[in-house]
């Protein structure tokens, strides 16, 4: 499939790029061994990533945007804590799992060096569902270099709506078959061809600890690559 026209790759970025299982759940098991509290930690991990990311999706639909990542993270842990009877986590131990954790996310290893060298011909965009402040901190916590942050908390609009892979061509004055959406989640991928992108599918497997990616997507992506790396060279063959 051609490829020929590509401008910018927009990139996904909490599990395309950023390790968030990893980050969550050594924050939650060094609260736990605070309180003498031993737990699956992994499996509270997985849960806190579904609410938040269904407390995301598509929102602005109905209106502006009451909240963004950051909050929703704290008010998905809040309800979490509450329903795993964990509520002597206080204050503290919720605000060093809900911000401190995310806002220190490491990339995956072959991010860096892959964005540097994608970097070199294209336009790299962080287009996400987090918030500005996470992607600059965590980011920075990896050396990673943006020309664009376009988080859905500027856009007004949150992914999955067309509207905001629409809004997010637009900012960069491109038409959407000259960007390149990269993600590891179909769903994402799905959304962003239907508005036009052309779409890369990378596998992250570890994602989610040990369960693996959750969500199934409709395939036929213009390219399957298992690395930023592989990305940059199987690109740089067009």
């Amino acid at each position: 499939m051609s490829l020929s026209g590509i401008k910018a790759l927009t990139f996904d970025t909490g599990g395309t790029v950023l390790d968030w299982h990893t980050g969550f759940r050594e924050a939650f098991a060094a609260t736990g061994a605070r309180h003498g509290i031993t737990r699956d930690w992994g499996a509270l991990t997985n849960k806190l990533r579904r609410r938040s990311m269904e407390a995301m999706l598509d929102l602005g639909r109905a209106g502006p945007p009451a909240y963004n990542f950051d909050e929703a993270h704290r008010f998905c842990l809040d309800t979490l804590l509450a329903d795993e009877g964990l509520d002597i986590f206080d204050d503290t131990d919720r605000r060093a799992i809900a911000w401190g954790a995310p806002h220190s996310f490491t990339a995956w290893p072959d991010v860096q060096p892959g964005l540097a060298a994608l970097r070199n011909r294209y336009i790299v965009a962080s287009f996400t569902l987090l918030s500005y402040r996470l992607v600059i901190d965590s980011s920075r916590r990896s050396g990673l270099i943006w020309d664009a942050i376009l988080s859905c908390e500027g856009l007004g609009v949150y992914k999955l709506l067309p509207e905001s892979y629409a809004r997010a061509a637009t900012l960069l004055q491109l038409d959407p078959p000259e960007c390149l959406m990269v993600a590891c989640h179909p769903f994402d991928l799905d959304a962003a061809r239907n508005v036009g992108f052309r779409t890369a599918f990378i596998r992250r497997p570890e994602e989610w600890g040990e369960t693996g990616s959750e969500v199934a997507g409709e395939g036929g992506y213009d390219l399957e690559v298992d690395s930023f790396t592989d990305l940059a060279i199987q690109l740089s063959a067009t």
